[in-house]
């Protein structure tokens, strides 16, 4: 029978993370800074219809979800998708998918860092300044990187301890706000155009996107058959309703203004409670921003350790600490480049792939999915197998293609350049002999 592990190579590393601590990761990373402003692009492009695009998204990431949860139940190595993929159809593609997933996971981290730092400002403007938002960049992936490297055990209950943070004062607008919705603020005109509907859902892949990361430190999670299709399942469902309900009563309570807004759920809590409504969510934002962040400097580096691992970078980046049982080298590596990022670069440069090659990284994943079960690849006894024979992962891929036809044609140009140097990489590391590995 093939296994999707790798016996000892993982070794070193410490199986602790179950079912909740897993879905408290993607709930954190996916809940991340995009939600608190995502409500007013999608407004000002759908208007009173936005709701709608959330449902699109939701089905889409739905169906890819399902793919993830069998790919994380039959393959539990570190690395996630790009283990997934690896293992399914070789090094190569594996490692194509690996560096899209890290390009995206570091510009995310680093936009979001960015948008951390313009939170606080809004709290207190002293912190705007040049020398303030260097200091607090460098705080903060210094702090969070210290507290990984001590332990994935430490890093995940920090997941949690945020999620719950991040989560409380949304909850409170999507609850109490729902009082405070003018039922005319739902009336439109205009007629919703199939095109504007793609744009607008595949926009808010961003918002939902997290899976693909909070999966990557999959060899260091407990029980992987029963614990990926629990936490995903806790997951999307949370994610899912928590948007729509955010959507709605920031529509209902704002009305047409709501796609003129930078901070659309702060305005819609200061118009629902007053002033201290509106600190209440800008607080509760610059904690969601610093768990995405806390999030990903667990997973991403994980990427650079399974490629360290697997003989595409020096064996050193893959080491695992002796005493704290982490690898703490790519997580000090990723901590250092991300950070370098988000000091040089704005948000919006730094976003500009992660969606297509966030919508790239799930089409591998559901197609290794046919692949890991034509072979009869599991890591356990049981793993979780998608009902329907082919027609999830099918019905995953038609909904990805329908996306991509809002994908443009730069965006499309600069993901084939991040292919292309990884097929280089690739090429070069395995003629100059290194442990190209073969599944």
């Amino acid at each position: 029978m093939a296994t999707g592990s790798k016996g000892g190579s993982e070794s070193g590393l410490l199986r602790v993370m179950g079912s909740l601590a897993l879905a408290a990761g993607i709930i954190n990373i996916t809940v991340g800074g995009g939600i608190f402003r995502l409500p007013s692009l999608v407004a000002g492009q759908l208007g009173a219809s936005a709701p709608l695009a959330y449902l699109v998204c939701a089905v889409a990431m739905g169906l890819v979800a399902l793919c993830f949860a069998e790919a994380g139940s039959r393959v539990d190595l570190t690395g996630g998708p790009y283990a997934y993929v690896e293992v399914a159809f070789g090094p190569l593609a594996g490692f194509l998918t690996g560096s899209m997933l890290w390009v995206v996971g570091t510009l995310a981290l680093a936009a979001v860092a960015t948008i951390l730092v313009d939170s606080l400002a809004g709290l207190a403007p002293a912190l705007g300044g040049r020398s303030a938002r260097t200091l607090i960049l460098l705080v903060a992936f210094a702090t969070l990187a210290m507290v990984n490297i001590r332990g994935v055990r430490n890093g995940s209950r920090l997941n949690v301890v945020l999620t719950i943070a991040k989560l409380a004062p949304l909850l409170l607008l999507a609850v109490a706000g729902a009082f405070f919705i003018e039922p005319a603020n739902f009336r439109t005109e205009t007629r919703l155009e199939p095109a504007a509907l793609a744009r607008t859902s595949t926009l808010l892949i961003f918002a939902f996107a997290g899976i693909e990361s909070a999966l990557i430190p999959s060899g260091e999670i407990r029980n992987n058959e029963r614990a990926v299709p629990r936490a995903l399942l806790i997951a999307m469902l949370t994610v899912t309703g928590l948007y729509l309900l955010l959507q709605v009563v920031a529509q209902g309570i704002l009305g047409p203004d709501l796609g003129t807004q930078t901070t659309p759920l702060a305005e819609a809590a200061g118009r629902a409670f007053g002033p201290a409504g509106r600190t209440l969510l800008l607080v509760g934002a610059a904690v969601s921003m610093l768990g995405y962040v806390g999030g990903m400097i667990l997973a991403v580096p994980r990427v650079l350790y399974a490629f360290g691992r697997d003989g595409f970078l020096p064996g050193w980046v893959g080491r695992v600490h002796p005493v704290y049982r982490t690898p703490w080298v790519a997580i000090a590596i990723q901590a250092a480049i991300s950070g370098a990022l988000a000091l040089t670069n704005g948000f919006e440069r730094l976003a500009i792939l992660a969606n297509l090659t966030t919508l790239l990284v799930f089409a591998a994943c559901c197609v290794a999915v046919v692949q890991l079960r034509r072979k009869g690849i599991q890591a356990g006894a049981r793993p979780f197998r998608v009902p329907g024979g082919r027609v999830i992962p099918f019905a995953a891929l038609l909904a990805i293609a329908w996306l991509l036809t809002s994908i443009t044609w730069r965006e499309w140009l600069v993901a084939g350049a991040v292919m292309a140097v990884g097929a280089v990489i690739f090429w070069l590391e395995r003629n100059r002999g290194r442990r190209v590995p073969a599944v």
